[in-house]
């Protein structure tokens, strides 16, 4: 199989999921110029104001997971524009603590809600210590501001005092609840090729993370093991619907906003091109349908706290799920 071109910078997933939206051509010119090998300066700079990073790892079993890492600003930073240095290391229970060593691929989303601004870096690690890792850049681009809700983030010393988590296949009351009042979640998706990825094709095929921002509910739960959620116009880079094209585990990541829960589920994704549900969605271009095989949920474990949000306004041409059925 032709997994990719790295004068691209896409591999077959995406050029797949492209080629069916109609914008191939266009997407196979743009890939050379926005995919970079390195990070600019204002990227750089953007890392280091940060108190929290969104990060994808993939495990042994090649299960993606997505979660979070905070700290006070400047804890990541970079030497250079081909690394970044992060000083923080997963606490007890977090699910990226076996799968940042030497040689991983991994996935980086800088965020700051409140700015509506992200920039994504895809990597490999290349040394863990005791104070943190070390990330070099396979791929390095900025994102659109799009769905994402503003709030800010305040950061809480010692909010955990001592970590605890909950792993089940079924997700309960309080999981449900996480789900069904989101307005943001993360997913973590991967190249089948992430853990034995070598040579130029290497940056092609790793791990990515991303946002997804919706209306409050715009997560569906069908009983305990079932989700769905539209998928709004973007920049047609298709990182995360083109990695679950060929390996179809993905891992999600809630945020209790208010008392800083992390909810992770490792899950099965398909995508819904047409049909019924996507044209009474108003605003989805397709649904993401995802069947969940695990669940961790890690009470209070990220120690910021936000306020309201303030939705994006590119919201107001969408819809929701009781309209849609």
């Amino acid at each position: 199989m032709n997994t990719g071109t790295a004068s691209s910078g896409w591999h077959a997933g995406e050029r797949a999921l492209q080629s069916r939206a109609g914008v191939a051509n266009r997407m196979a010119e743009l890939g050379s110029r926005v995919l970079r090998d390195h990070m600019p300066e204002q990227h750089r700079a953007f890392f280091a104001q940060l108190p929290f990073l969104v990060t994808g790892s993939i495990d042994d079993e090649d299960q993606p997971w997505a979660s979070v890492l905070a700290a006070p600003p400047g804890f990541a930073h970079s030497p250079d524009p081909r690394h970044l240095r992060v000083d923080a290391l997963p606490a007890p229970g977090n699910p990226l603590g076996d799968t940042l060593h030497a040689g991983a691929s991994i996935a980086l989303l800088g965020i700051e809600p409140h700015t509506r601004r992200r920039n994504r870096l895809n990597g490999w690690v290349t040394q863990r210590d005791a104070g943190g890792f070390s990330v070099e850049v396979g791929q390095s681009f900025g994102n659109c501001p799009k769905y994402i809700q503003a709030r800010a983030p305040v950061f809480v010393e010692d909010a955990v005092a001592a970590p605890r988590w909950h792993a089940s296949t079924h997700m309960d009351e309080a999981a449900r609840r996480m789900v069904a009042s989101a307005d943001t979640f993360y997913i973590a998706t991967a190249h089948p090729l992430a853990r034995h990825g070598t040579g130029d094709m290497r940056a092609m095929h790793g791990v990515d993370v991303s946002h997804r921002g919706g209306r409050p509910g715009f997560v569906r739960l069908d009983g305990d093991r079932t989700l769905s959620a539209p998928d709004f116009a973007g920049n047609f880079f298709f990182n995360t619907l083109g990695n679950i094209a060929i390996h179809a585990k993905a891992g999600l990541l809630f945020i209790d906003f208010a008392n800083g829960d992390l909810l992770h589920l490792a899950v099965n994704a398909q995508v819904i091109w047409d049909g019924p549900e996507v044209e009474a969605f108003a605003g989805a271009q397709r649904l993401l349908r995802m069947q969940v095989e695990s669940v961790l949920h890690r009470p209070g474990a990220l120690p910021l706290r936000w306020g309201a949000a303030e939705l994006s306004p590119h919201l107001e041409g969408t819809g929701d799920w009781h309209a849609a059925t």
